[in-house]
């Protein structure tokens, strides 16, 4: 099924018809919107240029017939390849801020855009963190906005992905970070021998084989690298646990996302005291560590690993 729209229409209109169409379809959202109003209003607003909408008002403006015509492409490909939004458009917002996607990184969605926008108070004193690894960056969303907020800081966006970094790169280019922010190919710390960090944020991949297998058909769209955590989801997560302390400075913190496999890290870990981070505009899965914590159970993330 393929949408025909006519042509002198509005902006709010354009909208209401996308989101009637998409309704139709079976469409998994979670890629930046969670239902079909937004996703047309994504799809609209950005090719209308009115992404962010400033004025209320701007709905009522009638769209070009080109335009028109580049809208009813994309809500057909949404529906026909169950491709997400936001690799349509080649383009993401997280953090208040757009960045450049494609099928190389996933499309930005985690709750840590609440956490920065908080400057993770109250674990980070923003005048004492001078450097910020983001480690399993992908297209640098987390650590450009990073550098964003903590204007005074030198961030590193760490990935195994080429591809990945490469994106990455052109994000440091479009913020205009390139003084403070610079990509570094790595197998997590592999090539970070002696660095060392204020702040290490990471949001590896931590889906499980289980999970992984019944996800909707929008997330095969996306980089399988990039999701998968191993049989349990956690494969990662060890590494970096048993990892992280060596490369934190003296009072520095470690945050991780791990979605839905919270419970069965804090089944691997029960006497780890875990500080699991509560969001107001929803989300889970996001744990911080300090460096003495690390320390203080690093036989026991040793024993993991070893195991």
């Amino acid at each position: 099924m393929t949408i025909e729209i006519q042509k002198n229409i509005t902006i709010k209109q354009l909208i209401e018809q996308g989101a009637q169409f998409f309704d139709t379809e079976s469409l998994y959202y979670g890629h930046g919107t969670f239902n079909s109003t937004d996703e047309a209003a994504y799809i609209v607003l950005t090719l209308t240029g009115n992404l962010p909408l400033q004025n209320d008002a701007l709905l009522n403006e009638f769209v070009t017939n080109e335009t028109i015509d580049k809208i009813i492409s994309l809500f057909n490909r949404r529906v026909t390849e169950k491709m997400p939004a936001a690799y349509l458009l080649g383009e993401a917002w997280f953090a208040g801020l757009s960045f450049i996607v494609d099928d190389n990184v996933l499309i930005p969605r985690s709750p840590f855009a609440e956490l920065i926008g908080d400057k993770f108070v109250p674990w980070v004193n923003e005048e004492e963190t001078k450097t910020i690894l983001d480690l399993c960056t992908g297209g640098g969303c987390i650590g450009i906005a990073c550098a964003t907020f903590f204007p005074e800081a030198q961030v590193e966006l760490v990935d195994i992905s080429g591809l990945a970094l490469a994106v990455a790169q052109k994000n440091i280019l479009k913020h205009g970070l390139s003084e403070r922010v610079r990509a570094i190919k790595s197998d997590l710390f592999e090539n970070l021998k002696g660095q060392h960090y204020d702040l290490i944020v990471t949001n590896p991949p931590y889906v499980g084989h289980d999970e992984l297998s019944k996800l909707p058909d929008e997330f095969y769209k996306e980089p399988q690298l990039g999701l998968d955590g191993g049989l349990t989801g956690l494969t990662l997560v060890h590494n970096i646990l048993a990892n992280a302390a060596e490369h934190l400075n003296d009072g520095g913190v470690l945050y991780v996302e791990v979605g839905n496999t919270d419970e069965a890290l804090q089944a691997c870990y029960p006497t780890v005291p875990f500080l699991w981070q509560e969001f107001d505009n929803g989300g889970h899965g996001i744990f911080m560590l300090t460096k003495s914590q690390l320390l203080e159970y690093q036989q026991v993330f040793n024993a993991k690993i070893n195991a």
